[in-house]
């Protein structure tokens, strides 16, 4: 008689490991070096990581890490958002704000998709550059039902923007004639991760780091809508193929805007958020790492240029509308 698994439920355990210890690593370092925002490192170390020969029983665990995880992240980032706050923007920096995710996310997607890109990665880079980075993408990957090796380069490439973008506009400013104000109203608007946000709009003290939140939150409130919207249109699509046809709106993404909801109407004591935050960053460092894995360094230098300069045009292009909108507001 053969021996059976004892615990066949728990195949992901050794992967999902792997990723926990993965973020650990990236707070140490992080702790260690904070210009670098700790979501930035964990994603890096993953991209390392998978660079070896990672055994095929890391599988299920990385994934389970790069999807379900991320999802739960997804969740909790919705306690970060206050509707309050971003009402007291003003409608002229929201609509502007809204504008800026709708014409990065769509002429990003258009791009993409005349340069031939490969399966959903014009998707998941539109949601990436758009809204909120590598958080963004697992979401969007799990509307459109897409493979781990279509986010795979996406999350490298908003990763290694971002993370330019933490050292290149800040020195901008100056050139730039940007007030604090102003300069916090670009970056929120312009840079892709919270941490990344947080990272660069710092630099120039805390009014420029408190509106630069307040501008990003407001984008990450896109995530809502646009998954749905993408979800929809996935749905559309199976149903004319006979499909399986995906939920309207994904329950994560119902999650998020219950989250948004509590944290808008609910007094919730500091220690809940807090730890909500914590909690948040340490799932998506987890899921960062995961999706990491995922990324091929050779096949991203090889094949992936055409990915690479939808990526950079995509950069340039939501930093010049959010130039833009900081002039109109």
């Amino acid at each position: 008689m053969s021996a059976a698994p004892v615990f066949p439920r728990l195949r992901w355990a050794p992967g999902l490991a792997l990723a926990v210890a993965g973020a650990l690593v990236a707070a140490g370092i992080g702790a260690l070096v904070p210009v670098v925002p700790m979501l930035t490192i964990a994603v890096l170390l993953g991209i390392v990581v998978g660079q070896f020969r990672l055994p095929a029983v890391l599988g299920p665990g990385l994934a389970l890490a790069s999807r379900r995880v991320m999802r739960v992240g997804v969740v909790l980032l919705g306690l970060k958002l206050s509707l309050v706050d971003i009402v007291h923007l003003g409608w002229v920096a929201i609509v502007t704000t809204i504008a800026i995710v709708v014409l990065t996310f769509a002429g990003t997607l258009v791009l993409g998709r005349m340069l031939r890109l490969p399966g959903a990665e014009p998707v998941l880079l539109a949601a990436g550059f758009s809204i909120c980075g590598v958080s963004a993408i697992g979401a969007m990957s799990a509307a459109v039902r897409a493979k781990d090796r279509d986010a795979a380069t996406p999350a490298a490439l908003v990763t290694l923007c971002g993370t330019l973008a933490i050292f290149v506009l800040p020195p901008l400013r100056g050139p730039l004639a940007l007030s604090t104000t102003q300069f916090g109203h670009w970056i929120g608007a312009s840079v892709h991760d919270v941490g990344q946000v947080v990272a660069a709009a710092q630099t120039a003290g805390g009014t420029a780091l408190a509106i630069a939140l307040v501008i990003k939150l407001t984008r990450v409130l896109m995530l809502a809508p646009m998954v749905a919207i993408a979800s929809a249109v996935e749905r559309r699509r199976d149903v004319a193929g006979a499909g399986a046809r995906p939920p309207i709106v994904p329950l994560f993404v119902a999650g998020f805007v219950a989250a948004v909801l509590v944290r808008s109407f609910v007094p919730l004591p500091d220690v809940v958020l807090h730890g909500a935050d914590v909690a948040q960053t340490a799932l998506l460092a987890v899921a960062l790492f995961g999706l990491g894995t995922a990324v091929r360094v050779r096949t991203l230098v090889t094949t992936g240029w055409r990915a690479a300069v939808v990526g950079l045009v995509s950069w340039a292009l939501v930093a010049g509308l959010a130039l833009l909108a900081v002039h109109l507001s």
